[in-house]
């Protein structure tokens, strides 16, 4: 019998799913009309997971605190995107979506920032001051990003605009290297804020290590293809260098959730390894 009883409900869902298949559409367009996407005031982004009613309960409002964080850090890893293309040449529509983005961030930070400020420290647990602690580091380490991609972005428009020169293929091809990876750390630094994993910690440690190797390897390149007078090279030789140095910099906010954790776990003499990295961060 239990297993007739077994057997008729997976039957059952299994023809109910596949009658059901081909309203998903329209459900998903009524959905759409009765629960609109409601307009975000003044164009930026609003907050979503702050919920006050539960400053009352620290841990809850530190996990809200914490979500609300990596949505600023989507945003960054959509600004990064951005770059790429302006990179690449799209500059107008782009450079507008980035200023969008980073009036975004800032909302959020503001958002954050003072959420945080109405739980008083003194009376959380150690472990829950901590958490605070890395979630406000981490939102002020997203925040300077957002203010570093914007730079950067206005550096290669007015070099791309007013100067009209653009990078030589190889640089072209090196910076977007730089950048993909780029990406990809501050991916890995997202996923060890959210679940403090000692091992993806290190595995972060490393990556931050394996970045500068290739920042430094692509500065050098760079400097010999100015002594090879490459003419693009020479053009935006000053751009180039000033575009790593700045992902150098971003790279080092991205990683710095590594050492928050290895600082907790028990590998301690690994964080006394990586000092010279922490001392050399923003």
């Amino acid at each position: 019998p239990q297993e007739m009883v077994i057997g008729f409900h997976l039957l059952y869902n299994t023809a109910r799913c596949l009658i059901l298949l081909p309203s998903v559409g329209p459900m998903a367009r009524f959905c759409a009309w009765v629960l609109p996407e409601r307009p975000q005031a003044n164009g930026t982004a609003k907050p979503r997971h702050l919920d006050p009613t539960a400053l009352a309960t620290p841990s809850l409002a530190l996990a809200n605190a914490a979500r609300e964080t990596l949505r600023m850090g989507d945003l960054i890893d959509n600004m990064l995107e951005a770059m790429l293309d302006v990179l690449h040449g799209k500059q107008t529509a782009v450079t507008q979506e980035v200023r969008r983005l980073a009036e975004d961030v800032e909302s959020l930070y503001s958002a954050i920032k003072l959420y945080l400020a109405q739980m008083p420290r003194e009376d959380l647990s150690d472990q829950d001051s901590r958490r605070w602690a890395e979630i406000i580091e981490l939102a002020i380490n997203l925040k300077l990003a957002s203010d570093l991609i914007e730079r950067m972005l206005r550096k290669v428009q007015q070099q791309k605009t007013s100067q009209r020169r653009s990078f030589s293929e190889v640089g072209l091809e090196e910076l977007a290297g730089l950048h993909s990876q780029l990406i990809a750390n501050l991916r890995l630094g997202l996923s060890v804020f959210l679940s403090a994993d000692p091992e993806s910690a290190r595995q972060l440690v490393r990556e931050k290590r394996r970045f500068r190797a290739q920042e430094r390897r692509m500065a050098h390149a760079h400097v010999s293809r100015l002594q090879r007078k490459i003419v693009q090279s020479l053009e935006t030789s000053s751009l180039h260098l000033e575009l790593i140095a700045d992902m150098k910099r971003l790279n080092s906010l991205f990683c710095s959730s590594a050492y928050v954790v290895l600082e907790t776990s028990d590998t301690g003499a690994l964080v006394v390894d990586d000092m010279t990295d922490i001392t050399h961060s923003p």
